[in-house]
Order: C-alpha cells, then sequence, then structure tokens
C-alpha cells in the first residue's frame, strides 16, 4: 500500500480598517485655518473677528467620536484645549465653538486641529471656520471648509 499525502489550504478572511470607497473613513486629523484678525488696508490695521468652528456629522446612519479639538496661534502655540473627552456626534448631529471677537491671541495665521473617529467606515465631517465681524453697520463675513486630510 502507497502512501498518500494529503495537503489542505485554509484561506481566512481578515478585515482590515481601508474603507472600500475612498470617500469613506474611520478617522482623520483636519488642520482648519481660522483667523482671529485680518489686516485691513495698506498700514496693515489689525480687524478683530469672531471666529466660530463647526463641525457636522454629514453621514446618516453612523455615529462619529470627535476625540481633539485645539486651538493653536500663529506661532503654533498651543491656546486651547478644547475636548477633556471625546465628543459624540450622532447621525447628521453638528456643534460648534465660538472664539470670540474680543480675543485676538491666535493672530492671522490661527489654526484648529480637529481628530475624529468611527467605529465604522463613514462619510467624513464638514468641519469649517466661520468668520465674522459686525461692526459700525458693516457685517464682513467669509468661511474656509475642511473635510478631508490624512487618514488616521
Amino acid at each position: 500500500m502507497g502512501c498518500s499525502t494529503l495537503g489542505l489550504v485554509f484561506t481566512i478572511a481578515v478585515p482590515v480598517q481601508a474603507c472600500d470607497r475612498q470617500e469613506l473613513s474611520i478617522g482623520q486629523t483636519l488642520y482648519v485655518p481660522a483667523y482671529s484678525h485680518i489686516y485691513s488696508a495698506n498700514n496693515e490695521q489689525p480687524f478683530l473677528l469672531a471666529v466660530t468652528l463647526s463641525i457636522r456629522n454629514t453621514d446618516q446612519h453612523n455615529q462619529i467620536r470627535i476625540t481633539r479639538i485645539d486651538y493653536y496661534e500663529t506661532q503654533g502655540k498651543l491656546l486651547v484645549e478644547y475636548l477633556d473627552t471625546a465628543t459624540v456626534l450622532g447621525p447628521l448631529e453638528s456643534l460648534r465653538y465660538v472664539v470670540p471677537e474680543r480675543d485676538e491671541s491666535g493672530g492671522s495665521g490661527a489654526n484648529f486641529i480637529v481628530e475624529w473617529a468611527a467605529d465604522k467606515c463613514t462619510n467624513p465631517p464638514v468641519v469649517e471656520t466661520i468668520h465674522d465681524r459686525n461692526a459700525d453697520a458693516t457685517r464682513r463675513l467669509f468661511h474656509h471648509s475642511r473635510s478631508s486630510n490624512r487618514r488616521l
């Protein structure tokens, strides 16, 4: 009686953290420009602005966790850590933080670093800053939107 060899091949499907669709993500770190003031005219006179940071969960079915919101000044010095613990945003939920017009500590190169995470592939949030000044019967308003950067 001859010997026979039985070979077995096993295939194991291991889930990976990458998302099938490129526009979906499980988290990101976002750089969001902010301006506590801009310069007016040629004499570089500072023009103070209020800044609203808005974070909007655009996913209709999944929650996301906001794990970091830090505010930095022009030279990169950390001014404010807004979160002690993660904040959960349900589907289509939003939150905001305001830097008042009188707070000029951020300067013209201020920025926020916002980190978010999700348990499954999710639509990234819309993260934007809105800059406003309502003085002397003249209103000035502009915004900057950031919806993607690098994946965690």
